[in-house]
């Protein structure tokens, strides 16, 4: 049953909106001001709130600005109720992020559409729980195709191959786009002063390159290549605003993907800062493995070379070289060429945390 919070000031109109809500099937809950509304919200969880503008203690639009802040209620869709119908009403409610609006008094039916619309656009754009895989990325960005029609983004036109080794983007050079990886596989990294690489993320189809610097308006602070042959979208700037901008549940969403995204390579360097040689090697084996990896057998799907390796788990060359073959004679690993196995992936486990 889903949940709705209602914050109306009119006892009426509470009372009476409230029933049209309870028979359609909703669990409703209510609050007399905005800042009975905001208390509520923040300490419950809801999937949709109503709330009217001209209220005491806190208006509508107060309580809003405050959802919009807290992460745990600024996903949720929000509806303006009001009696007042005015362009500029409209226009301030949605630019503050207000998914829709409802002028008193509305028909039953009124609200009920609007607000299964609202519970059904929430719902597909959703953010995939897992690693999010090309068609997670496809699905997420058409559902939100209200404002911007994204295939009128990724044309041909906004599409380039690159070869294997090809520079994508360098260090310091600033972003004119969005990158989206469509095919093929991508490292990004950085070098010392003496030339010596270390990667620090490798990215497959279905991921975006580049964003922490379009959001921040700064410049690359790393260097995108190709690892084998590529093809990379770009959204122009001014789109991918608008696109943004369009829908504060494509926002929402949005930041969820690329979240997960930092959360998991914190993790990882986290790891490799604190461990030895045998952890951090184990360390971007599994995370190799886990992004690449095929469970059947245990094969991971990435041609890496080995100095590409060393440079992942920020280690000599020569120490990887070691580690490797200590992992291959104790049947951790396999082997040929630059492809590997996994053949004891909880043994590997352990040891990245620090196990035997």
């Amino acid at each position: 049953m889903k949940k709705i919070l209602l914050i109306e000031d009119n006892l009426d109109v509470r009372e009476n909106t409230a029933e049209i809500l309870e028979l359609a099937g909703f669990d409703v809950s209510t609050a007399e001001n905005g800042k009975r509304g905001v208390e509520q919200a923040t300490s419950k969880d809801f999937d949709l709130i109503i709330c009217d503008i001209m209220m005491p203690e806190l208006d509508g639009y107060g309580v809003l600005n405050i959802l919009n802040k807290n992460p745990r209620t600024s996903a949720v869709p929000f509806i303006f109720l009001t009696a007042k119908a005015e362009k500029m009403d409209f226009r301030k409610g949605m630019s503050m992020g207000a998914d829709d609006y409802l002028t008193k008094p509305f028909e039953e039916t009124d609200l009920l559409d609007t607000i299964e619309l609202r519970l059904k656009r929430a719902s597909k754009l959703a953010a995939p729980a897992a690693t999010p895989s090309p068609e997670d990325i496809k699905r997420f960005l058409e559902s939100a195709q209200s404002e911007v029609s994204i295939e009128s983004l990724v044309t041909e036109r906004n599409t380039k191959s690159y070869k294997k080794k090809d520079s994508i983007y360098r260090e310091g050079e600033y972003p004119h786009a969005l990158n989206y990886i469509v095919k093929g596989k991508v490292k990004l990294s950085k070098s010392s002063d003496y030339g010596k690489e270390f990667i620090t993320q490798l990215c497959g189809p279905g991921e975006f390159l580049g964003y922490l610097a379009l959001l921040e308006n700064s410049a690359f602070n790393e260097e995108a290549s190709a690892m084998e042959d590529s093809e990379i979208a770009f959204i122009p700037i001014e789109e991918f605003k608008k696109l943004i901008n369009s829908n504060r549940e494509v926002a929402n969403n949005f930041i969820k993907i690329l979240s997960k995204n930092v959360l998991e390579q914190e993790e990882r360097l986290l790891k490799l800062a604190y461990g030895n040689v045998r952890e951090r090697v184990a360390t971007v084996l599994l995370s190799l493995y886990e992004k690449y990896g095929d469970n059947a057998n245990g094969m991971i799907n990435l041609a890496i070379s080995r100095e590409e390796l060393a440079g992942y788990a920020g280690i000599a060359t020569e120490s990887l070289i070691r580690t490797l073959s200590d992992f291959k004679s104790e049947e951790l690993i396999a082997t040929e060429g630059k492809s590997m196995m996994v053949k004891n992936h909880d043994r590997l486990k352990r040891i990245a945390s620090g196990g035997i």
